[in-house]
């Protein structure tokens, strides 16, 4: 039966994880080099497994080196949770509170148009509490991949029935956005101009969906994220397909079409920890978060003979382009998010 790793040692093992140095950890921890070698020897032996491999360029970790440093994290913030919660216990667990960092990832517009009002509100019912969010795009492990992996307490992710919820972790939705045709105000053949685009990863179910689609194109204009893509088609370099919340506070410049009633959406929500999906931080921002649902994202644009649709202040919608069919707006299938889904 090997012997439990002890607090000292799981920091040692995340700072050469993350340094991918046995120095470069040491310089950081105060340590020595030769203690920091001792501690990890002692923690592989301890495991029963080799964590980092050695060479020139530094300590690589292995797959069970990445595993244990994903977990070590996670042991090392449950020590820090316990102790802010202890120390901010009150007779009545309504009444408790907590002071430290709470750390989030999420994708851009969600960090945009989610987070500042639930964060408002959470920090002035906890004063202690100290937001750290960090942008993480939606591309591989996207931000689920940062709390599986430790390094944020929740994350902001698109979800859905083809991607669940990672295994280890819980979450829940908490909004469905749809997409639209975004194109610039005033353009005469809106139709001829290019798309564009920007990286995101899809489910198959998605790709699927999306090449069932013959009238949408490849894109021809890429860009680095949702921000830009808007910008470039608001200056009237393009067309894109794009979600709701990247879509709040469009400028005038740019024209907003429904896609009908078939239009696909994503569904985002959070993820976070079994360990820290109770305690007092986490918990909160939930809370939070799922108050301000309604308000906070607005209703897919819909366009019809007697009405322009919910973005008519900000982005004109186009009702001409979506009596035309669905065969006359070009899209792309690689914006469409992690786990994008067709609305049945």
């Amino acid at each position: 039966m090997p012997s439990d790793l002890a607090p000292h040692e799981l920091r040692v093992l995340v700072a050469v994880e993350r340094e991918r140095g046995f120095s470069a950890a040491a310089e950081k921890l105060g340590m020595s080099q030769s203690a920091v070698s001792h501690s990890v020897r002692s923690s592989e032996a301890k495991i029963g497994a080799v964590l980092f491999e050695r060479g020139r360029r530094g300590a690589t970790p292995t797959p069970a080196g990445s595993r244990a440093a994903a977990h070590a994290r996670r042991v090392l913030r449950l020590l820090d949770t316990l102790a802010a919660e202890a120390r901010g216990a009150a007779p009545d667990p309504a009444d408790d509170t907590v002071a430290g960092p709470l750390r989030i990832a999420a994708f851009r517009s969600a960090a945009l148009q989610l987070l500042p009002a639930a964060l408002e509100r959470l920090t002035a019912r906890h004063p202690g509490i100290v937001p750290e969010v960090s942008l993480v795009r939606e591309v591989g492990a996207g931000t689920a991949g940062e709390v599986a992996a430790g390094r944020a307490d929740l994350g902001i992710a698109t979800i859905g029935t083809t991607s669940p919820i990672p295994p280890g972790l819980v979450g829940d939705v908490l909004l469905e956005e749809g997409y639209a045709l975004v194109h610039p105000a005033g353009h005469a053949a809106p139709r001829s101009l290019p798309l564009v685009d920007w990286t995101e990863n899809c489910t198959s179910y998605t790709r699927r969906w999306w090449s069932e689609q013959k009238w949408i194109p490849a894109a021809t204009v890429r860009a680095e994220d949702d921000g830009a893509v808007l910008s470039m088609v608001s200056s009237g370099f393009g067309m894109a397909i794009m979600p709701e919340l990247s879509l709040v506070g469009a400028p005038p410049t740019i024209e907003i079409t429904d896609l009908g009633p078939e239009r696909p959406t994503r569904s985002v929500g959070y993820v976070t920890t079994p360990e820290l999906a109770g305690s007092v931080a986490v918990r909160g921002l939930i809370r939070e978060l799922r108050a301000l649902r309604p308000a906070a994202v607005p209703t897919a644009p819909r366009c019809s003979p007697g009405g322009r649709g919910a973005y008519e202040a900000r982005a004109p919608v186009r009702p001409d382009l979506v009596e035309r069919g669905p065969s006359q707006i070009v899209g792309s299938p690689s914006n469409c998010g992690d786990r994008l889904q067709r609305k049945a």
